[in-house]
């Protein structure tokens, strides 16, 4: 299926063969963690901390070496480092007072591993468990084979941070989710790990419990690395994560409830609210559009000119003036953009609307505070037109012209001249 944000992306991408994108739920470790102990998985307890004060308290309890874990969306943190202090994601401390250090150096900073952006992550929360001692790192997981319409374990005996560079020694087994866990797959885990009878035990259970969640929670991943062994023979999983299918948002609302965003996925998930297709980019001129065709052209003029476009917000055909009023406001708190085009060619969505629409939010706002430059062509657009003109709003230029209607956004924000 293509979508509007798989035709935004393939756009920025030079216009390389198009590609869904599809945005799926994942979660925090901490909540991996409360999941995996619904269904009777193995996981050390834990407490999750957002104050340097509350890190030296529970290791002072815990009153032995233990784990300090930044929770953010990315992989890698073991590997990663913070720009505070050059440390990695995931540390061991010996005492409280190392436990206030480190937690004062990783909250509040950002952490940049392999799988983040270039400028890293913000971390806010940290997990906290008694330090393991560990004989043996494994790395289990299961998700979605898209050529073969099949789940796939994925299993190896260099779990950890080694799994990153033994991607191709993974041992693959398809299974179906009616059938789990067969015999066959049992005796094929166990020889090629070397599990003993006594261990393939706990790891059949573990392979059991992992299938009826990954089927229960409408998992697109559950991932279990490293599940370790101690030096006592136990199982224990140190890190989760999971993913889950968007399109099982009805069915699964508890979880969803525990989806954290970012304020650029805060404001996307906003605009889905209101019906209304928004895609972040990284220039300073705001876009409203309706259609991803029309957007794609604007997009491609503003650049032409010498601009740069800070989103893509599409409202469609049926967006409406209450929705559209909303999402004025919700764009104009990105304090990124200098101005904005609006380029409405009016078919299905009437272009009054939109006018009343605009004239709304900038009085319940008190005026835009930025320049605004407004196209309408299409069904009613006379009419919209000359409201937007009578509104007696000093922030808002009408250009009926595609290509001067950027040209005069592109001026007022870079102050290029044509």
């Amino acid at each position: 299926m293509i979508t509007w944000r798989s035709i935004v992306r393939t756009f920025q991408n030079n216009h390389a063969p198009l590609r869904a994108q599809v945005r799926q739920l994942s979660l925090l470790e901490h909540h991996s963690y409360n999941l995996l102990k619904e269904f009777k998985l193995p996981v050390p307890p834990g407490v999750l901390v957002t104050t340097p004060e509350q890190a030296k308290n529970v290791v002072s309890k815990i009153n032995a070496p233990s784990m300090i874990k930044a929770q953010v969306l990315a992989g890698g943190r073991g590997k990663g480092k913070f720009n505070s202090d050059g440390k990695s994601g995931v540390r061991m401390v010996n005492s409280p007072d190392d436990a206030f250090k480190s937690a004062t150096n990783m909250l509040g900073s950002y952490l940049t591993t392999a799988q983040t952006p270039e400028d890293g992550l913000r971390v806010d929360k940290l997990y906290i468990y008694k330090a393991i001692s560990i004989a043996q790192e494994y790395y289990l997981a299961m998700t979605f084979d898209r050529q073969r319409t099949s789940p796939v374990l994925l299993i190896s005996s260099s779990g950890g941070t080694n799994i990153e560079s033994n991607v191709d020694n993974l041992h693959k087994l398809w299974f179906g989710l009616s059938t789990g866990i067969t015999d066959e797959i049992h005796a094929y885990v166990q020889a090629e790990l070397g599990f003993s009878d006594t261990e393939m035990k706990d790891i059949h259970r573990i392979l059991v419990q992992m299938v009826q969640l990954f089927k229960e929670k409408d998992a697109t991943l559950v991932e279990l690395n490293p599940l370790v062994r101690t030096e006592d023979g136990e199982f224990i999983c140190l890190d989760a994560k999971l993913g889950v299918d968007n399109s099982a948002r009805y069915r699964q609302k508890e979880i969803f409830a525990l989806e954290e965003r970012s304020p650029e996925e805060e404001e996307e998930y906003q605009l889905a609210e209101l019906g209304l297709s928004y895609v972040r980019l990284d220039g300073n001129i705001g876009n409203i559009v309706n259609g991803a065709g029309l957007a794609m052209a604007t997009n491609d003029l503003v650049s032409l000119y010498g601009g740069k476009c800070a989103n893509f917000l599409d409202v469609g055909g049926g967006a409406t003036k209450e929705a559209l009023s909303r999402a004025f406001g919700i764009l104009l708190k990105d304090k990124r953009i200098k101005g904005i085009l609006i380029n409405i060619y009016g078919g299905i969505v009437r272009c009054d609307m939109i006018a009343e629409a605009i004239v709304g939010a900038a009085t319940e706002m008190g005026g835009f505070k930025c320049p605004v430059v407004v196209r309408l062509q299409g069904t009613n657009s006379e009419k919209g037109l000359k409201l937007v003109e009578q509104s007696g709003l000093d922030d808002l230029v009408v250009e009926a012209e595609f290509e001067e209607a950027v040209q005069m956004i592109v001026k007022k924000t870079s102050g290029v001249k044509f």
